[in-house]
């Protein structure tokens, strides 16, 4: 039986709900499969990224065995020695592999067909070749599809097959949407979360915020990163191989694979999806290096020409999504002209299209805080006295507007931040569960602060047209849905 496309109207928008299915969902073959679904990023006016994995099993591993835990100081020790044979024994059973592990989602070799098309245009077909995917690169594959029409549904469909002499062994649907142009006038909703990670999901399924959102309908959506995290336990992602399994296990969760089928998206990267807290260039964990640890993220996830991107979507907002790691100094430098987080080019770029744009609502999305507050003992983000010379740079140049507002991931908490008598606003998502949430205290609310919530949830954003007036709304939703708080911006 193949899979099925039921359209559901949402006011004026078509959206695509999909109900996954394989070639026979009776028959069991095989493999390999699509356990870990696949996304979409990057998306501009004519281009997107599609991203998939293939897989020896159709679902993750969750009644696998459980992981040993390290104590804190076998962890340290564990990192500073980098012994993959004393890692693995230290966290996996002996006589088990990883395969056998809860959530896990091993990889397997195949080939990949790509289809697409218009949803208005069903018989204008763009069908690629098969290829393999790359088991260098964990058994995932990746094509840039260009020459795209803007303001248009896209509907994808992905087969799998062992090789040329073999059946379709397993099928899937999904869809993207790509931006309407500057000039188009369109009400554009949206989302923006931070801080996901297996174990800290509030149920067996996924993150609870991705069914939230998804009835929404949202026209895109931004993960501002530390999507995984690398350096907690079950298991301490101290090997590539580690790392990798961290990615699958979390990527096979039906929530956010129903979520990220469906959804524009855009993936951004923090310290804890790169290496470990506070990660900056030259830092290792356990065997895994800077470079490396960039690299993966760049093969587990859509990776764009730039870590940095501004895309318009149509005539009231425009968006930036900045690069917070690659670019950046060593937080343990001296503070000074020459200590930086966006890099010269970055901020360069930052401050021109941002004086270009004729965008109604100009939306600067961050992995880490620009405004804060945030905690006195953190020392790799602008809101810290670490990079006080170049964050004050920033937050000057950005008072110079009355239509920029910031938001951003990271923290581990909901806030609205306004400094009275400036044009500067900040927004954080809040991480995307309950018990995820933590770090500042409840009572500890600040001048600044307009709103604070010290739970989780995400950043709904709207951008409208009211009598005629152009309307940006945020607001600030809890894991199932709830506005917690609101502000709304005309102009």
């Amino acid at each position: 039986m193949q899979s099925t496309l039921k359209l559901l109207l949402a006011g004026s928008t078509t959206f695509i709900v999909l109900l996954f299915m394989s070639c026979d969902s009776k028959k069991e073959t095989d493999g390999p499969y699509f356990g870990n679904g696949f996304h979409n990023g990057c998306a501009d006016q004519s281009s997107v990224v599609i991203w998939t994995r293939l897989t020896k099993t159709r679902e993750g591993n969750i009644s696998g065995e459980k992981f040993l835990v390290p104590d804190a100081e076998e962890h340290r020790q564990l990192d500073r020695e980098a012994d993959p044979e004393k890692i693995w024994k230290a966290q996996i059973p002996e006589g088990l592999i990883l395969e056998q592990m809860e959530g896990a989602c091993p990889g397997m070799p195949g080939e990949v067909k790509l289809t697409y098309y218009s949803l208005s245009n069903p018989d204008n077909k763009m069908i690629t070749r098969w290829v393999a995917v790359d088991v260098e690169k964990n058994y995932t594959y990746q094509w840039k599809l260009e020459n795209l029409e803007a303001g248009t549904k896209y509907v994808v469909e992905l087969e799998a097959r062992h090789n040329d002499r073999s059946k379709v062994s397993d099928r899937l649907e999904g869809s993207f949407r790509t931006p309407p142009r500057g000039g188009k006038e369109e009400e554009i909703g949206f989302c923006i979360v931070t801080c996901h990670d297996y174990w800290r999901r509030d149920t067996v399924g996924g993150h609870k915020i991705y069914d939230s959102m998804l009835k929404l309908f949202p026209d895109f959506y931004v993960h501002t990163g530390d999507i995984e995290y690398y350096d907690k336990p079950e298991p301490y992602a101290l090997t590539e191989e580690l790392m990798q399994f961290k990615w699958d296990r979390l990527f096979a969760l039906p929530l956010q694979r129903k979520f990220w089928a469906q959804v524009t998206s855009y993936f951004m990267k923090d310290d804890h999806d790169v290496l470990r807290d506070d990660a900056f260039p030259g830092m290792t964990y356990g065997t895994v290096s800077w470079e490396r640890g960039l690299g993966i993220f760049d093969e587990q996830l859509p990776a764009c020409d730039k870590p940095y991107k501004t895309v318009r979507w149509g005539k009231d907002l425009q968006i930036w999504l900045t690069e917070g790691r690659v670019y950046r100094s060593r937080n343990t430098d001296p503070d000074g002209p020459e200590k930086t987080i966006f890099g010269k080019e970055q901020k360069e770029w930052l401050f021109k299209t941002l004086e270009e744009s004729d965008a109604t609502f100009k939306l600067v999305i961050n992995a880490n805080p620009v405004l804060g507050p945030d905690r006195v003992n953190k020392k790799d983000n602008y809101s810290n006295s670490g990079f006080k010379y170049e964050s004050d740079e920033i937050r000057d140049f950005l008072n110079r507007f009355d239509n920029v507002f910031l938001c951003n991931g990271d923290r581990h908490w909901q806030y609205v931040t306004h400094f009275e008598g400036t044009n500067l606003w900040e927004f954080g998502c809040g991480a995307g569960a309950d018990e995820h949430a933590g770090g500042w205290n409840q009572d500890d609310f600040r001048p600044e602060h307009l709103f604070l919530r010290v739970k989780g949830g995400f950043l709904y954003g709207k951008v409208s047209r009211q009598n005629g007036k152009p309307t940006l709304i945020l607001q600030h939703c809890d894991v199932d849905g709830k506005i917690v708080h609101e502000e709304i911006f005309s102009r």
